[in-house]
């Protein structure tokens, strides 16, 4: 198994060493709008240990991943009057992970409108700003 790389995007932005449109904190998780998201309000939701995928994860900080990720799940369906919502979460090469620091998509979804592919194109700040302030105001 690989090990923990903790020069990784996530690492540093979890020590404040690069910006994220923060959408919720707590003392195990932190959530954030995905600066590439496949639809509006998509975002993330990651564990504050270092933790490079489900398979090396202490079930405790997966089991706080969980909750933070329900709880925007809930949120972005109510921010975005969303059909539904998609969760996704990729492990190792193979089985899709880019960012080797363990995090769960979030993804509200319409019916009839298919995910935007993946083409790496960066949303304008502005816009994740305001879908930022839109789910953190679906949090209460």
């Amino acid at each position: 198994m690989m090990t923990y790389d903790d020069t990784n995007i996530f690492a540093k932005i979890l020590r404040g060493e690069l910006p994220a449109h923060k959408v919720y904190e707590d003392e195990d998780t932190f959530a954030m709008m995905d600066i590439m998201p496949r639809g509006d309000g998509h975002c993330l939701v990651l564990p504050k240990k270092p933790s490079r995928n489900i398979l090396d994860i202490e079930a405790e900080s997966l089991a706080a991943v969980m909750r933070t990720t329900q709880k925007l799940a809930r949120a972005v369906v109510k921010a975005f009057q969303a059909d539904g919502v998609t969760i996704q979460q990729f492990n190792e090469p193979a089985g899709g992970q880019v960012v080797f620091h363990l995090h769960v998509h979030i993804l509200p979804r319409f019916d009839g409108v298919p995910l935007k592919p993946h083409t790496g194109a960066m949303e304008k700040p502005d816009i994740l700003a305001a879908n930022a302030e839109k789910i953190r105001s679906a949090l209460g």
